[in-house]
């Protein structure tokens, strides 16, 4: 199952629903979205009556990215889905790069990662200060948390739902950038195999980023207390292991 997360997405969910059936016809998408006022829930039904297969579910008030994926996932885990998928209803993802990401999870990964810094990835048309502020983000969330992923903070994934299961989605408490790189480390730390896959990474052409400062601070600060905590951890099982008594060997 696709889950769609969409906030005023009018001009591209139809689109992307359309796409997303020509790439992958037999998986079933949902969308899930913030009550958005410009009439993406309907545009989604009539997309989703013409190509099938397409649920739609409203939520009251705006909640946020994070919040949107656990809601789609606990309804995947639920329905009893295999693989998860999550993407953007920007058209920033392409559609056609979904059966590669399927393909790695049927070969054994946890997660695959629809990646932009694995050789074949691509981010064409980017700013210089953006692909710093993305890559060096990336760098930085790799050394903190220890993760070998080197896109973590990328938002096109599939996962083996039993995987997202043994996680906990309740126990998932980020949003934004910070959701995608509390998934990946948990399920480094859960023993999951992650793979990378290259995609090519376009921004959106039409309608508004939801991306900003305060995301992007939430998430890096999340990374910092996660890798310091981690680090306070085994500073603290070494003193334990330190303090163990031995048999006397007299």
């Amino acid at each position: 199952m696709v889950v769609l997360p969409t906030y005023q997405e009018a001009e591209n969910i139809a689109e992307v629903i359309r796409r997303l059936r020509a790439a992958v016809p037999e998986a079933d998408i949902l969308v899930v979205d913030d009550s958005s006022p410009d009439g993406t829930a309907a545009l989604a039904k009539a997309a989703g009556a013409v190509v099938g297969q397409v649920d739609v579910m409203i939520r009251p008030t705006k909640q946020g990215l994070g919040s949107a994926y656990r809601f789609g996932f606990g309804e995947g885990l639920a329905r009893g889905y295999e693989v998860l998928v999550e993407m953007d209803s920007d058209l920033s993802h392409d559609p056609m790069a979904l059966p590669s990401l399927l393909e790695a999870v049927a070969a054994g990964a946890d997660l695959a990662i629809g990646s932009r810094y694995v050789p074949g990835g691509r981010i064409p048309n980017w700013p210089l200060f953006r692909r710093l502020l993305s890559s060096w983000g990336n760098r930085y969330v790799r050394w903190a948390l220890g993760l070998d992923a080197n896109d973590a903070t990328a938002g096109f994934r599939a996962y083996r739902a039993e995987m997202v299961r043994e996680l906990g989605l309740d126990s998932i408490r980020a949003d934004g950038y910070g959701f995608q790189i509390e998934m990946a480390y948990r399920v480094a730390r859960a023993g999951g195999a992650t793979v990378e896959v290259p995609i090519t990474f376009a921004d959106r052409i039409r309608g508004h980023s939801k991306m900003s400062s305060r995301i992007v601070v939430e998430a890096m600060g999340l990374v910092t207390w996660w890798g310091l905590r981690d680090r306070w951890r085994r500073i603290g099982n070494g003193a334990k292991r330190r303090g163990r008594s031995r048999p006397w060997k007299g």
